[in-house]
C-alpha cells in the first residue's frame, strides 16, 4: 500500500503566492530582479578574481567559490517559482522536489561550511600572520573545499534518500514557494528517524561550525585590542568586517527561519525569512564584499574595461 501512495504522487502545490492573484506581476518583477542582481553581481566578483593575479590568494579564492556556491543555490530555487508566477501553475513534480531539497540542501551546507573556512582564514592571517603562508598553502585551500563539497553532498544526500522512503498521502499543497521542510507535514510515513537524522546533521553542519567561527572572533577581537594605534585596529577590523556582516545574515535569517518556538510560529514570516535566506543574501554578499574592498573594486573596474578609472 505504501508502495502504491508513493509511486502515485505525481506532483506537488506549492501555495505560498497563489492566493496573491492581484500582484503576480509585482511579485515576478521583484524575484526577476533579484536574480539578475545576484547572477550579475557574483559572476562579476568570480571573473574579476580569476583575471586579476593580485587576488590569487586564500581569502579571494575562497569569496570565488562562495560567489559560486551562492549563485547555484540561487539557481536551485528562483527559476522555478518564476515559472509558476508567470504560467500560474503552482506546481512541482514528486522528483523534482527531491531534487531540489538535495541542490537547496547541499548548497547551503556549502555556505556553511564555506563561511567557517573564510573565519578560520581571516583568524590565521589576523592571530597567526607569520605562519599564514604555511598554513593556508593552496594545497590545503583545496583540501578545505574539497572537504566542505563532500560533506554537504553527503550531508544531504542522506536526508534526501530518507525522504525519498516516505509515503505521502495527505494533501500534495505545500505552504512554501520551494520544496523544504515543510514537506514533512505531509508525510504518512513515520518520519522518526528521519528527525533523528536531521538532529544529528544539524548539530555536525550548524553548531559546530557556528561555534568554530564565534571561537575564531573571540581570538581575533582579543587580537585587535592588543593593537596599539587606532589606525591599525581599524586596518584589522577592516579583513574581516565583511565576512562578519555576511556570517550575521547568514545565520540570522537561518535561525529566524528553522529555530523559531512553533508557539510563535507565522507562516507569513516564515516565508519573507525564507526569501531574504535564499534570495536576498546570496544577492548581498558580493555587493558587501566589494564595495568595502579597494583591490575588488580595482579589479572590477579593469573588467569592465575601465583600468584607468579611480577608485576612492
Amino acid at each position: 500500500k505504501e508502495i502504491r501512495n508513493r509511486t502515485s504522487i505525481s506532483d506537488f502545490f506549492l501555495l505560498s503566492f497563489s492566493k496573491q492573484l492581484k500582484h503576480q506581476s509585482l511579485l515576478f518583477g521583484l524575484f526577476l530582479g533579484m536574480y539578475l542582481i545576484t547572477m550579475l553581481g557574483n559572476l562579476l566578483n568570480i571573473f574579476a578574481i580569476s583575471s586579476d593575479p593580485h587576488l590569487h590568494t586564500p581569502m579571494y579564492f575562497f569569496l570565488a567559490n562562495l560567489s559560486f556556491i551562492d549563485t547555484c543555490f540561487t539557481c536551485t530555487i528562483v527559476p522555478k517559482v518564476l515559472v509558476n508566477i508567470q504560467t500560474q501553475h503552482y506546481t512541482i513534480s514528486y522528483t523534482g522536489c527531491l531534487m531540489q531539497m538535495y541542490f537547496f540542501m547541499a548548497f547551503a551546507l556549502l555556505d556553511d561550511f564555506l563561511l567557517t573556512v573564510m573565519a578560520y582564514d581571516c583568524y590565521v592571517a589576523i592571530c597567526l600572520p607569520l605562519h599564514y603562508t604555511t598554513i593556508m598553502g593552496p594545497k590545503h585551500c583545496l583540501l578545505l573545499m574539497a572537504a566542505s563539497w563532500l560533506c554537504s553532498h553527503c550531508l544531504a544526500f542522506s536526508l534526501i534518500l530518507l525522504m525519498s522512503q516516505f509515503s505521502f498521502c495527505a494533501s500534495h499543497s505545500i505552504s512554501h514557494f520551494f520544496c523544504d521542510l515543510p514537506l514533512l507535514k505531509l508525510a504518512c510515513s513515520n518520519t522518526h528517524i528521519f528527525q533523528v537524522m536531521m538532529f544529528i546533521e544539524t548539530a555536525l553542519s550548524g553548531v559546530v561550525p557556528l561555534t568554530c567561527v564565534l571561537t575564531s572572533y573571540v581570538h581575533i577581537i582579543h587580537t585587535i585590542f592588543k593593537v596599539p594605534s587606532a589606525g591599525g585596529k581599524q586596518k584589522v577590523f577592516s579583513t574581516c568586517g565583511s565576512h562578519l556582516t555576511v556570517v550575521t545574515l547568514f545565520y540570522g535569517t537561518v535561525f529566524l527561519v528553522y529555530f523559531q518556538p512553533s508557539s510563535s510560529y507565522s507562516p507569513n514570516t516564515g516565508i519573507v525569512a525564507s526569501v531574504i535566506y535564499t534570495i536576498v543574501t546570496p544577492m548581498l554578499n558580493p555587493f558587501i564584499y566589494s564595495l568595502r574592498n579597494k583591490d575588488m573594486k580595482r579589479a572590477l573596474w579593469r573588467l569592465l574595461g575601465c583600468g584607468k578609472c579611480s577608485t576612492p
